[in-house]
């Protein structure tokens, strides 16, 4: 597939989404939202894709939403075209909170609006100590959007969420990380080796079982314990009837090691 705002590979297993409009310091635009969604039921259906990194052209994530789109004047469109729009161009983004695979955001310099939204989406983000992380939609009168009232609250809790966003002060990498947000710093020259290692150490996982799991944490906060203990039961029957399982018992029963060990595959990553 052939895209002008985003670039798309995949390295023995690990697909490689990169934000691309460098100079601009990687908007999310129209043009850029109907690419992603259309790569996104490509990489979902993909089944050699065992995990996915998420990063940006240069020295930048994302700088949130296009700005310069923005400048059309209120009058031309009424509230009701401007929800609908908003709706049409976020229509891809439930596909990716819920892409049944790792994802991994590659965060360096600025994260800000939007951009942080389609950060927060991923499972695990690394940044490096100059990223910065901003919940800008107040400074330009806007609700935050992206999913950010969704995820955020569940990352860093409600009142916290709601500091953030009132404020649309900066969070520093540091911050970030104590607060939940970000999984671990590294330095900018090996910020996507880190994520591509990150990601590689899901080639041996059980990808159906880490699916299914993710999806139902998704559903965890808006359900009760009875509903999610049925799910956890339709879940758990299937996985058993897959053939990874069937080899994890018998690797067990052999007093082989697992196939997936993250302590052992971290440890291995550090070695290299």
């Amino acid at each position: 597939m052939n895209f002008e705002t985003i670039q798309y590979e995949l390295r023995d297993g690990i697909g490689l989404l990169t934000l691309n409009r460098p100079r601009q310091r990687n908007p999310l635009s129209v043009q850029m939202r109907d690419e992603l969604a259309s790569l996104m039921p490509v990489i979902s259906h993909d089944p050699s894709v065992k995990a996915l990194v998420v990063t940006g052209a240069g020295e930048n994530f994302c700088g949130g939403g296009d700005i310069s789109g923005m400048r059309k004047p209120v009058t031309a469109r009424t509230p009701a075209e401007g929800r609908n729009t908003i709706r049409d161009v976020q229509a891809w983004l439930p596909q990716f909170v819920g892409l049944e695979k790792p994802v991994i955001a590659a965060v360096d310099g600025v994260c800000y609006g939007a951009g942080f939204s389609l950060a927060l989406a991923a499972d695990f983000i690394v940044c490096t100590p100059r990223a910065r992380f901003c919940q800008a939609f107040v400074r330009v009168g806007l609700v935050p959007d992206f999913s950010a009232i969704f995820l955020l609250p569940r990352t860093v809790g409600l009142h916290k969420a709601k500091e953030l966003m009132f404020t649309g002060r900066v969070v520093d990498a540091e911050e970030a990380k104590s607060l939940g947000i970000v999984f671990e710093i590294h330095q900018p020259e090996s910020l996507l080796a880190a994520a591509m290692a990150i990601a590689g150490r899901f080639r041996e996982a059980p990808t159906e079982s880490i699916g299914i799991t993710k999806t139902l944490l998704n559903q965890s906060f808006q359900s009760d314990e009875r509903l999610m203990g049925e799910l956890e039961g339709f879940a758990s029957a299937t996985v058993k009837t897959l053939p990874y399982h069937q080899e994890a018992v018998e690797r067990f029963l052999a007093k082989e090691p697992p196939r997936f060990d993250w302590d052992r595959l971290a440890g291995e990553d550090k070695t290299r």
